[in-house]
């Protein structure tokens, strides 16, 4: 039997990385709303240290998103509980920040074992669900540093990056079965993302980035915990986009983030005018034109 769903009912949220930031803001967020949650991270007791024992609303499981056994044990856990998955939240993550050269190989593979691959597996075992209800609404976490790059940030950006890519082309896969993707962009939020126990730093110093390296970590360092951004109203938003008729592809969380799409989107028509006439001029003779259909049709 297809499970069903009243728009007024409940909804079952499935949310990674929610002991904490902006995971348990908007675990905290679909729970005053009503909804259901399941709770995931890797220690299920900071879990229940936040939200409490299980309850008929809650149930909070162990999850590291590295491991697909876990993934998998945790999907069926929340099925069998609640019988249908609505809403997947894929937030576990960190940054890991430094100038390219003084980061290693192994970085990179950590970072995108989770930022990339963990969301890549989540999803994977989360879709048969939702296709077999013909519903649902994925939003997969992303950041500003999703859309535009900059010092310190080739590696958490280059994950967030695939994110984007990822999330825009799922997103017209699944919508025939009526499921929703949504890539949240957040800017600079009060969370302990920027904290000692959350944050990694490149630790291969290089004498010739070393006043660069300095001052970057000294601006970071001076954000933390000052940030504009507030995550339960974040969370407030989240909710309020799963009750959309229809949602949008990409989201921006506060004004910091507007102001860098503005930018990112100023410069990206800027150059694309600058060099328009070279762009234009590799077409062959008999190129075959025509617009794409899909923001994936390419040649």
């Amino acid at each position: 039997m297809t499970p069903t769903s009243n728009p007024s009912s409940p909804k079952t949220w499935f949310v990674t990385g929610a002991a904490r930031g902006l995971g348990a803001a908007i675990a905290r967020a679909a729970l005053d709303a009503g909804d259901r949650v399941v709770v995931t991270g890797r220690r299920r007791e900071a879990l229940v240290e936040t939200f409490g024992a299980d309850s008929d609303a809650v149930i909070s499981l162990a999850l590291d998103v590295t491991d697909p056994v876990q993934i998998a044990a945790a999907v069926d856990a929340a099925v069998a509980r609640f019988g249908r998955i609505d809403v997947l939240v894929n937030n576990a993550g960190y940054g890991h920040l430094g100038l390219f050269e003084e980061t290693a190989a192994e970085d990179a593979r950590t970072q995108f074992d989770t930022n990339v691959f963990g969301l890549f597996d989540m999803t994977r075992a989360v879709l048969p669900v939702m296709r077999g209800q013909r519903s649902g609404h994925v939003f997969n976490i992303s950041s500003i540093g999703g859309l535009v790059g900059g010092e310190s940030g080739s590696i958490y950006c280059a994950s967030k990056f695939a994110v984007e890519g990822f999330s825009e082309s799922v997103a017209a896969e699944v919508k025939p079965f009526g499921i929703r993707m949504t890539i949240v962009e957040p800017g600079f939020f009060r969370t302990d993302f920027l904290d000692a126990r959350s944050i990694r730093h490149a630790a291969n110093p290089i004498e010739d980035y070393a006043e660069a390296s300095a001052a970057i970590r000294a601006f970071y360092d001076a954000r933390n915990h000052n940030q504009a951004g507030d995550p339960v109203r974040l969370g407030q938003a989240l909710v309020t986009l799963t009750r959309a008729e229809n949602p949008p592809v990409r989201w921006s969380a506060g004004t910091d983030a507007i102001g860098v799409v503005e930018m990112k989107s100023a410069g990206l028509k800027a150059e694309l005018d600058a060099w328009r006439d070279l762009s234009a001029s590799t077409d062959g003779d008999f190129a075959f034109r025509e617009e794409p259909k899909t923001a994936g049709a390419w040649d």
